[in-house]
């Protein structure tokens, strides 16, 4: 689910009806949650964001950035609860024990947990239908590594000899929902590095937070066989007993070593901040964001949106900016005093009552005085996902569509001194109109979200598109201006697979065409053309269908076209479109289907 970064479309604040609905879905989906654990995960009087993404997941957030909810269809029938919630409340899901650390290594990594690797404990395999949510855990540890649905009951897992998927994971501890909130809140993060980094002895075990880091002297080689045949030993167990006790519904009393150490030299430097420290900070972020993420398109932006996506990703690794232990206290209090400086321009919206920054004062002396950091792009692989990676690196698929300045827009490259002859992806292309618009000054001073059409930019956006007798606009909406100006030049598109060299092709891109039809004898065959815009050889394509789906597969000329067209005894329109997409990466909206054998 969220194994790839997507970008939210958008963040908007509950009212007070929605947050009260909000518990409502939560308390009738997780009966285990009893009202105590709801306001520690979430607080009555902290304000509840909601995320929109592309995919239509809503990922419920309260205030600081923490996401603690995430629903996947949109409509609360599917709602799931994050590993923070899960570290605030264990015992609000049912859980599967791993084996051990070896296991969870893959679970982190993104793959589903599979039977094999559930721990079984004496009292037997627990009782589960399809489709219910269980987190997973890992030995001596009540922090849930991941949650997810079963894909099957209990009584069809025995009677299939406990193999296969037993979970189908939607959420795990350092996907990329776990990292929009790091720095935000992730409570000694360092304890999952000890289940998967040591051998699978369970070094990590809960303690009072008085205690130090307890870890396993035995032999390692009898440890690990005891793994393997009973589960955790009997003296874990007690262990695991002992300590049951001193858990308190938080994480803050897990063992961490060093660890541990280092968050709390964060926690005391931040709660050491005065609130001129604070405020300093604020102003730090701000500026940081204005010079490297806030785009002249971005505005006229909610207060909220640009807290969120802009003014909080820019703050200093390890540190929580909180507006509320600055002087202000409040966003728009803080905004307002930033506006009262000349260097921004806000308004109040009446409808929505939330600030709403309009327009940036980029020749004020505090903003051209800074000097943004730039920052260094963090990759933390381990060696199970490199050689995964290095093993699926020849059928990586990467497309990207790119544009050429035509004869209407290129009066535009040429006045801000860009390339004419260059290709550019719409974010650039977008990016030069909007310097242009900076440039002559076209924003609407009485409505900061339309531009006024210049001879030039009207020309570029509208000649030769406008009906004879029309008349051509004289203003544009800001959202507009973008997408117009980009179907207004040429398309092409960039495809490299693996580390190949990418290759160029004028115009959009092609989509595989996949089509089932009946032969003589009431036969199915599936054809497959098209797969040459993708770099998948036709008649290695052909080879593979042959052995997955044991059928006979031929290739040959499209006739009167170029490429090929690849034949397979069959009706498996549906299978090849996913073994596209699984196997050779092909996004789904490049591929069109057609059954001429429904009716």
């Amino acid at each position: 689910m969220f194994k790839k970064a997507v970008e939210a479309k958008s963040h908007q604040r509950l009212s007070g009806a929605d947050r009260k609905k909000l518990r409502r879905t939560v308390q009738n989906r997780f009966i285990l949650l009893t009202d105590d654990l709801l306001d520690s995960i979430l607080p009555p009087k902290v304000e509840i964001t909601v995320s929109k993404f592309q995919n239509r997941v809503l990922v419920y957030s309260i205030e600081g950035g923490r996401p603690m909810f995430f629903d996947i269809d949109g409509r609360g029938n599917e709602i799931f609860p994050t590993v923070f919630a899960l570290w605030e409340a264990p015992e609000m899901l049912p859980s599967f024990m791993l084996k051990g650390g070896e296991v969870s290594r893959y679970v982190i990594g993104g793959a589903d947990l599979m039977f094999p690797g559930i721990w079984i404990p004496a009292e037997g395999f627990p009782s589960f239908s399809a489709g219910e949510i269980w987190a997973v855990k890992v030995p001596g540890n009540l922090a849930p590594i991941a949650v997810g649905f079963t894909t099957m009951s209990s009584a069809e897992a025995l009677k299939a000899g406990l193999r296969g998927k037993a979970l189908r994971i939607t959420h795990y501890y350092r996907d990329f929902l776990w990292e929009s909130a790091e720095g935000h809140y992730v409570p000694n993060a360092g304890f999952m590095e000890d289940v998967v980094m040591e051998d699978p002895s369970y070094l990590v075990e809960i303690s009072d937070a008085s205690a130090g880091p307890q870890t396993s002297t035995g032999n390692e080689e009898d440890e690990s066989a005891d793994v393997n045949d009973t589960g955790p030993s009997a003296s874990h167990t007690d262990a695991k007993n002992d300590t049951e006790e001193h858990v308190v519904g938080s994480m803050n009393e897990l063992n961490l070593g060093d660890d541990v150490s280092a968050n709390e030299a964060n926690n005391d430097k931040q709660n050491t901040l005065s609130p001129e420290e604070v405020d300093a900070l604020l102003d730090q972020c701000l500026l940081q964001a204005l010079h490297t993420t806030l785009k002249e398109k971005d505005l006229p932006i909610p207060g909220s949106t640009l807290w969120a996506n802009h003014v909080l990703p820019c703050r200093p690794p390890g540190l929580t900016l909180d507006i509320k232990k600055s002087s202000h206290k409040k966003l728009s209090k803080w905004l307002q005093s930033k506006a009262s400086t000349g260097m921004i321009a806000v308004k109040e919206d009446k409808h929505k009552k939330e600030i709403v920054l309009i327009s940036v004062n980029r020749k004020h002396p505090n903003y051209s005085s800074f000097k943004p950091e730039k920052k260094k792009a963090e990759i933390s692989e381990s060696s199970g996902e490199r050689s995964t990676a290095q093993a699926q690196s020849d059928k990586m698929l990467e497309i990207v569509e790119v544009y050429k300045p035509s004869i209407h827009n290129s009066a535009i490259f040429a006045s801000v001194g860009e390339d004419k002859g260059r290709l550019y992806t719409a974010s650039e292309a977008s990016d030069v109109v909007f310097k242009y618009i900076e440039k002559e000054n076209l924003v609407k001073p009485t409505n900061r979200s339309m531009v006024v059409l210049d001879p030039i930019l009207c020309d570029a956006l509208f000649k030769g598109a406008i009906k004879k007798g029309s008349a051509y606009p004289s203003e544009i909406h800001k959202k507009d201006v973008g997408p117009t100006f980009v179907g207004r030049m040429q398309p092409n598109h960039v495809v490299m697979r693996g580390g190949g060299e990418p290759v160029v092709r004028k115009g959009a891109v092609k989509p595989v065409q996949i089509m089932t039809e009946r032969r003589q004898g009431n036969k199915k065959v599936t054809k497959v053309s098209g797969i040459e815009t993708f770099l998948i050889d036709p008649d290695s394509f052909g080879s593979e269908l042959q052995k997955k789906f044991a059928c006979s597969t031929s290739v040959g000329e499209l006739p009167g076209k170029k490429g090929y067209e690849v034949l397979i005894q069959g009706g498996v329109i549906d299978d090849v479109a996913r073994y596209m997409v699984e196997h050779y990466g092909v996004p789904k909206r490049y591929i069109e289907v057609l059954d001429k054998t429904r009716k």
